[in-house]
């Protein structure tokens, strides 16, 4: 979304970020280490919209909360705080879902997808909005909007009810590494959790998915059998990660528990589903249901360092 909105005269200090990146052919877009915006919906088919004050560019369009991105800042943690600023988002009511970032080699704007996890209402914080609603998205259309947003709008939509999801088997990969697990598998497994919660605040590379965009938030459901059962809960092992990382610990066949996770995943209407395992029967099990298997590999390879 090139030349997004300057603000009008601060009240205090700026930051660093706030002024005009300059494109070799003149073109100027706001924001000199780039900027986020947040596409946020109730869960329900509305989005949170931000009709634009007139003196803004492109002033009267409709678009999403967003600006300039300060320096240091990752692309999430800009789009969060800007629609906190503009529109009294608040920091722990969204759910990340996935980001799509528009490259224009000197510039970036990221989009942050995201779903409310719990209800609020938008307030005008700033100078930035004549008005904030939620808006049905069959009705986006309807509004003039932002070109920038305008472009990128029918792509975001259709993705709108796309829910990844990950189901790990948690036997096949802690023993898909000769460290020692056999010794103590409460601790393998504590330690794969923490592994995976750390993975699931990162997010996963669209193309690990098959999908669209940069980056996806999928949820994730890590099964565990056996002595592994004892293993600390992930809100206790990652702090936050119990939000994102559910945690089923099967009281017989742990091959059940994770085929019985892909069905009721299936079911719900996520998708695409991965299941982690290199067991064979287990692949074929679950490749039926309509998930798609990958190794350990996939996942271990994809963990923060």
């Amino acid at each position: 979304m090139p030349d997004a909105t300057p603000p009008g005269p601060p009240p205090g200090p700026r930051d660093p970020g706030d002024a005009w990146a300059i494109g070799p052919d003149g073109t100027k877009a706001w924001g000199i280490f780039g900027a986020a915006g947040l596409l946020v919906d109730d869960g329900a088919g509305r989005v949170l919209l931000q009709h634009r004050v007139e003196w803004s560019h492109h002033g009267g369009t409709w678009g999403i909360p967003g600006g300039a991105r300060h320096q240091g800042e990752d692309a999430v943690t800009g789009a969060l705080r800007e629609s906190a600023e503009e529109a009294g988002v608040p920091l722990d009511g969204v759910d990340l879902r996935h980001t799509s970032v528009l490259d224009l080699g000197f510039w970036t704007y990221t989009t942050v997808v995201g779903r409310a996890s719990r209800p609020f209402e938008p307030v005008i914080a700033d100078r930035e909005s004549l008005e904030l609603a939620w808006v049905p998205a069959r009705d986006v259309d309807d509004l003039p909007l932002h070109p920038g947003f305008g472009a990128a709008w029918p792509a975001l939509r259709d993705r709108m009810a796309t829910t990844p999801h990950v189901v790990v088997d948690a036997a096949n990969v802690v023993g898909s590494v000769p460290d020692g697990w056999w010794k103590d598998r409460a601790g393998a497994a504590a330690r794969l959790v923490a592994s995976v919660g750390a993975l699931a605040a990162a997010g996963l590379p669209a193309a690990a998915l098959d999908l669209p965009f940069d980056r996806w938030w999928p949820r994730w459901t890590v099964v565990l059998e056996g002595e592994a059962r004892a293993a600390a809960d992930p809100a206790t092992a990652v702090p936050g990660a119990g939000e994102v990382v559910g945690v089923v610990r099967a009281p017989g066949s742990g091959d059940d528990a994770i085929v019985d996770a892909a069905r009721a995943a299936v079911g719900a209407g996520d998708g695409p589903v991965v299941v982690v395992t290199a067991d064979r029967g287990l692949r074929e099990r679950v490749e039926a249901l309509g998930a798609v298997p990958h190794g350990p590999a996939w996942l271990r390879d994809r963990f923060p360092s």
